[in-house]
């Protein structure tokens, strides 16, 4: 990030962007791990969405601080666009340093945890059928365990959904904004002003979505409930010129968009048992939604209406999100009626209490949440 305010060239910019690509990574997918590893399965979402919100927080009001910074035109020999990325990515260099520090990877080597703070938050863990509550070694079978499971699949097909229309929003929203007859094109500040409100909204929306699916011990129905609410956001950018009724239109989009996708990693993170099983399989999910935002940076060209990137937009909401989400309900349904039939017995006998231990989510006594 750093890197960026100093290039001079194409190729200088390529090659740090592809350092960024590169370390960024590994950041979202390896946050939302850390948290699964720390909290029982009831108290996950809460925790992903407020870390998520910030997202939407940073969406409104990164446009203004880069405005503000950009003040700085000419300060040292550098352009105003210059100190943007180096400023931000200074901040960032700092916060990974202090990590060293202060991230402990799961509860059994919190060295800030006292010993009775330490037992106890494996106690907990433990009580919730959690593998975080006792220490594993990384075996490639974990890897094969993620490959296999037909859970991994589902969820990287529910996590498109909203990943598609996200990276669309986040990308075209001040433009569609300045397209509003009652914007000023050359008024920027106006609208970063106007982009505020959307997501903030979403913001809230998150938490309160988080907040509630925990609370309920439910995932699939937010997502259900939350997938019609973007669609008809979109369809009003679609249907309409009115620019109240489009703006309208972008709030329930944020607020669709940004909500689901903490309950959809709670919800994968839930189902998957094993510290490195369910890593694996946060990774390949979140990298493969990510992706997709080669399908949004495409789809845009249709000025003024935009009429191919909203309608791609309704359809992966439609497909991924809703209909993927009433899919893995379903499967997980019947999935948690055949152990409570015993069906699944079969898979523990002989077995010893270890060997019961490294089945994960296959053992008969673990129940999906739906």
């Amino acid at each position: 990030m750093v890197g960026m305010g100093f290039v001079t060239n194409w190729g200088g910019l390529m090659a740090a962007r592809f350092f960024l690509g590169v370390t960024e990574a590994g950041l979202f997918p390896g946050v939302n791990y850390y948290l699964s590893c720390w909290y029982r399965r009831d108290e996950i979402a809460i925790r992903v969405a407020v870390f998520f919100s910030a997202a939407a927080l940073s969406e409104s009001f990164g446009g203004l601080l880069a405005a503000a910074i950009q003040k700085m035109d000419g300060l040292g020999g550098f352009s105003g666009w210059r100190w943007i990325f180096i400023l931000e990515g200074a901040l960032i260099v700092v916060i990974a340093i202090a990590s060293f520090w202060l991230v402990h990877d799961f509860p059994d080597d919190a060295k800030f945890l006292s010993d009775a703070d330490r037992a106890r938050v494996l106690r907990r863990l433990a009580s919730d059928n959690q593998s975080s509550a006792r220490h594993e070694e990384f075996k490639l079978a974990y890897v094969w365990a993620a490959l296999q499971d037909w859970n991994t699949y589902v969820s990287m097909l529910i996590y498109m959904g909203p990943l598609m229309p996200l990276y669309s929003i986040s990308l075209f929203l001040p433009t569609i904004i300045s397209n509003l007859s009652f914007t000023d094109k050359t008024q920027i500040i106006r609208n970063q002003l106007l982009s505020i409100p959307p997501y903030a909204g979403g913001a809230i929306v998150t938490i309160a979505a988080g907040f509630l699916s925990d609370r309920h011990r439910k995932r699939g129905i937010y997502n259900m409930l939350l997938a019609p609410v973007g669609i008809t956001g979109f369809t009003m950018l679609i249907a309409s010129i009115n620019p109240v009724v489009q703006y309208a239109g972008t709030f329930l989009a944020v607020i669709s968009i940004y909500a689901t996708i903490p309950t959809t990693i709670a919800w994968v993170a839930n189902n998957d048992e094993g510290v490195y099983k369910r890593g694996i399989v946060l990774g390949i999910m979140i990298g493969w939604g990510n992706l997709n935002g080669i399908v949004s940076s495409n789809m845009w060209s249709d000025a003024p209406r935009f009429i191919s990137g909203h309608a791609t937009s309704i359809a992966y909401l439609v497909i991924c999100l809703f209909g993927g989400s009433v899919l893995f309900h379903v499967l997980l349904s019947r999935e948690n009626a055949a152990r409570r039939a015993g069906e699944r017995d079969h898979l523990v006998k002989g077995k010893s209490d270890s060997e019961v231990d490294l089945l994960g989510d296959r053992r008969p006594d673990f129940l999906y949440m739906l």
